[in-house]
């Protein structure tokens, strides 16, 4: 038995005025998503809980089977783990984003204009990121280059518990009630004062402002968090597993857990991401003996948040026709049974632009197509199929077990 789970970050949306009051997944044209969900289980589950962070992290530990209350230690550790970067239990491990604020007023009075700096270049953010490490950093408080805007930040001996918040969560508001407080509040803010000075005259950001981008002219730290202690999926699940994604947080989570990660050429963590190249990673990962293949794709989440319809939906088709497709049809030429496990981490609405904790539309496909719901693949279809799943991370050990 073969295993392919195919998840789309952020797929999971409300209905759009603009889109004739249908969801992107209701809008988009993914013939094999829909096929898969009409001779499969399809339902609903929830993967974000009250009182606990809305983030991909709580919601991925989720889809890989983890009780996110028993084993999340926080979202930034695991990042680190898909940089490998070592970990002490002293660590205190924070994510650093390159964002853009505004440049008018008072530092407090800055509006959060963009999480991800308009998607700054590795490159680029690796200048930015060494004039801060040779600003800020100490024996105790260093720097580690991630991708784009995602970077990692660990500061070693402190006990910090306030809780930062996630940059994506505050688009469009003024980040005053956002900065930190607490027993090293006051040391974290006047790192991001002074950033703003050093990035705003960096000639990194003054290329970028000639060319009309945003400026990536603040750090912000948040996902704050200690060295995780996960127990082994492929020892749970008796399998052997590759992950393929463009995201340091997801390779964090399968190396955390046992499994095998793959970096793929092009692969960008947005809409422009090499979707037929991480096709051919899954296949090659089967063939090459792998029987779990966990597929992560980031860009209708980077469309929710940017509030970009016509591209959520082109991304949702994409990862249909050069993803899913393609690697089903692969499986269905084996000979030999196979299950597909499809779904959102959560939902990443264009209103919002924001995760939002709701229940995502999953499907469990079988290859002998014994269980047909009938219906198409959405948050409508998911929603009238009466298939509930309280607890998403109950599903990935059904998902499994059932199929051996």
């Amino acid at each position: 038995m073969k295993y392919f789970v195919m998840l789309g970050d952020g797929m999971a949306d409300r209905p759009i005025p603009e889109l004739s009051g249908k969801t992107p997944l209701e809008a988009a044209h993914k013939p094999t998503m829909d096929y898969i969900a009409k001779n499969g289980e399809l339902g609903l589950t929830n993967t974000l809980f009250e009182g606990m962070p809305t983030g991909s992290d709580i919601a991925n530990l989720c889809v890989f089977g983890y009780d996110p209350k028993k084993y999340y230690t926080g979202r930034s550790p695991i990042e680190a783990l898909g940089l490998k970067i070592p970990l002490s239990d002293d660590d205190t491990v924070f994510r650093l984003n390159l964002v853009s604020i505004s440049t008018e007023g008072d530092f407090e009075d800055k509006i959060m204009l963009d999480h991800s700096s308009d998607k700054i270049t590795n490159e680029e953010a690796y200048e930015l990121l060494d004039a801060l490490s040779s600003a800020f950093g100490t024996d105790k408080r260093k720097m580690y280059r991630g991708v784009s805007y995602r970077h990692i930040m660990i500061w070693s001996g402190i006990d910090y518990n306030y809780t930062m918040m996630p940059p994506h969560d505050i688009l469009g508001k003024c980040i005053r009630d956002y900065l930190p407080e607490g027993p090293y509040g006051a040391e974290v803010l006047d790192m991001m004062k002074k950033s703003y000075d050093l990035l705003m005259s960096h000639p990194v950001n003054l290329a970028r402002m000639e060319k009309g981008l945003r400026p990536a002219n603040c750090l912000w730290l948040w996902g704050e968090g200690t060295k995780p202690q996960l127990t082994s999926f492929t020892d749970e699940h008796n399998i052997r597993g590759t992950v393929v994604t463009a995201v340091p947080l997801i390779t964090g989570l399968a190396y955390g857990i046992g499994l095998s990660a793959v970096e793929v050429e092009g692969a960008t963590g947005d809409y422009y991401t090499n979707y037929k190249g991480k096709a051919e990673a899954c296949i090659s990962a089967f063939k090459n003996g792998d029987d779990f293949v966990f597929c992560h794709v980031e860009a209708p989440d980077e469309c929710g948040h940017d509030g970009d319809t016509e591209l959520k939906v082109k991304s949702i088709e994409r990862i249909d026709e050069e993803i899913l497709a393609p690697v089903k049809k692969f499986l269905d030429s084996l000979g030999e049974d196979y299950k597909i496990l499809l779904l959102p981490d959560h939902p990443t609405p264009i209103e919002a632009r924001t995760h939002v904790i709701a229940p995502v539309p999953y499907v469990i496909y079988n290859s002998d197509e014994s269980v047909k719901s009938g219906l198409s693949y959405s948050e409508k279809d998911g929603e009238e199929s009466g298939n509930f799943t309280p607890l998403a991370y109950t599903i990935m050990s059904r998902f499994i077990k059932e199929g051996k």
